[in-house]
Formats: structure tokens, C-alpha cells, sequence
């Protein structure tokens, strides 16, 4: 029976579920069986309605699963949820060891006599202590390897991986360092990646940032902004990777739209020549601000090429930040999105020296 395999990270939405994909495909592509699960569960489907017993699966789990055509045999039910509500009864109870589904996760695993278990910790590398699942207990109780998918900015983002190796110690198979700049990427592989092998850390791979990862559906932002869908409806699945505000002259305004790919352009309700510019452009949806509606010529426009138009309460300031706080920091649940992590991890990770660790060669 191989070691598990767990899957984490110092902070949330490194990367671990793309990885994870593309992984996962590649055992496929050898014929390994594998199981996959996460102990913590962080995102249940809100449309599901959840019995005393039933199992509980994350809803990156029924979507890994469902792209990597496991079985539902094949998901491993989550022992516990973090949310607000069971962290409070918890800390009432001074309940910080593991919760009672610790054994039968133990027991899961060994029951699958050769299969590879793969597990995805929850967010940051803290996160589920309350529970006792953060990823250091919960790495040692399944002595399970333990790979970490970490983003990267500058050198500086090394001391996180460093006070993880403190940690896990011989735990620590590998890292995925991801969201490198792809100008940046080259120089990284030749002086930083020798780098960080010097110092102990086993790097398994290196991905460039990719827009389509960060992007957002124009639904989930509609959600977030609790806008009022004007039109184009069931354009909804389109995905957003850049913000632009159109706060500038018409001139400007085409300039400059020209120049970006899949927008959402912010903009008041009566600056019909920004809208109708911004239409012209690689532009997802408009979302509209301030009093007043807009011109019914500005959405027959809309409504010819399939563009969502959006009216929200807030105003523009507001409006901008809930976007920038969705962009990067939504969940890897559409199947395009999908489809791209697995080439990303095919084109730019080896992970030949953790299948030798694991006994799969």
C-alpha cells in the first residue's frame, strides 16, 4: 500500500485542486488506481441538502472526480466542515484533538490494500487545527508525503516553504511552485529552482501565472455583487479575467480596451459611450453603477452580441473591490478551467522523483 499523499498549502487558492488534476491524470495514464478526498471540507454545494448521516463530500471533490472519472467509491467523504457555526460549537466545547473521523479515515485508507490515496488539506497550512486536521497533525497521523503547491511573487515567498519544512520535516516530498510570471520563467527554472533544491526543498514543478485559472464566471460575480441581470442571461458561464473602469475620456477609454482580453468594465449607468465602446472590445459583461438606467439602444447592442449587462447598488469604489477580491480567489469548478490546469501540470511539472518516493515506479 503507498503512503497517502497529501496536498497542501501555506495560504488558500495556491493551485492545490489544479495540481491535484493534473496529477491525477497522469496517473490515469500509467494505470495507478487512486482515491481521492479532502478530511476537511471547505465548500459544500449549496444546493444540496445534507442528512444526519449522510456522507459529506466538498464540492471540489465531486468536481475533481467528476473531470478525472472517478466513481463515487473512488471519493473519500470529508470528516468534518469548517465553517463558523461548527468552529463555534467546537471552541465552546474545547473540543482541539482530531474529531471521531479520524479513525474511520484511517480505516478507509487501509482498506484500500493498492490504491494510492490522495488528500487535499484545507487552505492555509493553519487551517483546521480546531479540528484536528490542519496539515501537520493531520500529515503525521497518516504519516502520508506531503507536497505543497505554493504561489510566487518574489524570493521572499521562500519563508513560508522554509517554516513548512521546520515542520513536516522528511514529510516534505516536494513543492509546485505556481503563478510565475511568464516573462519570469525561464530565469526561475535556471537560478531559482537549483536554488531551492540546494537548500532542501524538491521542486517538482514551476507553472506560469495563467489568467484563465484567476478568471471568474460572470455569474459568480453577479452573486457576489447581488446585480440585477439586464440581459444576455444565458451568456452567465462566460469567464472574466481582467477589470477595467471606464472613468476616462470615449477616446481613451477605446484605446485602452483594445488592449485587454476578457473585461469587465465598470462604469456608470449614464455613460452610454463608454458602454457601447466597451462592447466593441474583448469585453464579458458590462456592470453598470449609479442612478439611472441605461438607454434601451445601449442594450438591444448588448443583447446582439450576447454581453451581460449588470446593474448594481453599490458604487464604483465598492463595486471594484468585490471584483478584485473575486478575481484569483474563486474555485476551480468549470470544465474549461479544468481542461487547461491539466496541460499546465502536463507541460511544466515531473513528478517522476515523488512516484519513485511513493513505490509507484
Amino acid at each position: 500500500m503507498p503512503d497517502p499523499l497529501l496536498i497542501g498549502s501555506c495560504e488558500p487558492f495556491s493551485g492545490k485542486s489544479a495540481v491535484v488534476l493534473g496529477l491525477g491524470q497522469q496517473l490515469r495514464r500509467r494505470g495507478i488506481p487512486f482515491v481521492f478526498g479532502k478530511p476537511l471540507a471547505t465548500c459544500l454545494d449549496p444546493e444540496e441538502v445534507h442528512q444526519p448521516g449522510d456522507p459529506l463530500l466538498d464540492a471540489d471533490v465531486r468536481f475533481i472526480g467528476r473531470q478525472l472519472g472517478l466513481e463515487d467509491d473512488r471519493l473519500i467523504a470529508s470528516s468534518a466542515v469548517l465553517e463558523a457555526a461548527s468552529a463555534h460549537e467546537r471552541l465552546l466545547r474545547g473540543e482541539l484533538g482530531p474529531v471521531e473521523g479520524m479513525d474511520t479515515l484511517r480505516a478507509r485508507l487501509g482498506r484500500e490494500t493498492t490504491d494510492l490515496a490522495i488528500l487535499e488539506g484545507a487552505g492555509r497550512f493553519s487551517e483546521g487545527l480546531l479540528f484536528g486536521f490542519g496539515l501537520v497533525p493531520l500529515a503525521r497521523a497518516l504519516q502520508a508525503s506531503v507536497v505543497l503547491v505554493h504561489p510566487w511573487t518574489d524570493s521572499r515567498d521562500v519563508e513560508p516553504l522554509l517554516e513548512a519544512r521546520g515542520q513536516l520535516g522528511s514529510l516534505l516530498a516536494g513543492v509546485v511552485i505556481n503563478g510565475v510570471a511568464p516573462e519570469a520563467l525561464a530565469a526561475f527554472r535556471r537560478d531559482l529552482e537549483p536554488a531551492l533544491e540546494r537548500i532542501g526543498l524538491v521542486v517538482l514543478g514551476v507553472l506560469p501565472r495563467s489568467p484563465l485559472l484567476r478568471s471568474v464566471t460572470v455569474e459568480e460575480l453577479s452573486r457576489r455583487l447581488q446585480a440585477r441581470v439586464l440581459c444576455s442571461r444565458e451568456r452567465l458561464d462566460l469567464l472574466v479575467e481582467t477589470l477595467s473602469i471606464g472613468a476616462m475620456n470615449v477616446n481613451s477609454a477605446m484605446e485602452f480596451f483594445r488592449r485587454r482580453r476578457n473585461m469587465a468594465v465598470v462604469t456608470g449607468a449614464d455613460r452610454t459611450d463608454i458602454q457601447l465602446a466597451a462592447l466593441e472590445a474583448s469585453t464579458q459583461c458590462l456592470i453598470l453603477t449609479g442612478v439611472g438606467e441605461p438607454l434601451p439602444q445601449l442594450i438591444n447592442r448588448a443583447e446582439e452580441l450576447e454581453v451581460p449587462v449588470l446593474k448594481v447598488d453599490h458604487d464604483t469604489l465598492t463595486t471594484v473591490e468585490v471584483i478584485e477580491a473575486a478575481i484569483g480567489q474563486v474555485r476551480l469548478h468549470e470544465a474549461v478551467k479544468a481542461t487547461h490546469a491539466i496541460r499546465l501540470v502536463e507541460e511544466n511539472c515531473r513528478f517522476e522523483r515523488l512516484f519513485q518516493r511513493l513505490g509507484l515506479e
